[in-house]
């Protein structure tokens, strides 16, 4: 019985941790940053835009813009599939965040 509530116990911790202490956060960047990367993106681009994206974009819409995929790996070509995502925010936020990471003026 003890085992259990120390077990129950340990998974609420964790579910804290993760819904409050960043760590939710942290995974959803990591989900995003490897797709960008996966898409063909630098591991320097995909970084910035991730941080920008998790930032801006809610969890629906990072779902939405992960089921699609580029017929090549560029950026253009990214950006197009994100247009066929059909969300304004989303185009608008993967869009700006491409040209400031590749700007330099978004680290």
């Amino acid at each position: 019985m003890m085992r259990r509530f120390v077990l129950l116990l340990l998974l609420a911790a964790a579910g804290v941790y993760l819904t409050f202490g960043g760590g939710w956060r942290a995974f959803k960047e990591y989900r995003v940053r490897s797709a960008l990367v996966e898409a063909g993106l630098s591991d320097k681009r995909a970084d910035c835009m991730a941080r920008r994206m998790v930032k801006r974009l809610s969890i629906v819409q990072l779902y939405k813009l992960q089921r699609f995929e580029g017929e090549s790996h560029s950026l253009g070509a990214y950006i197009a599939g994100v247009r066929r995502v059909g969300d304004g925010e989303a185009i608008a936020v993967t869009a700006s965040s491409a040209a400031l990471c590749a700007t330099g003026i978004a680290r």
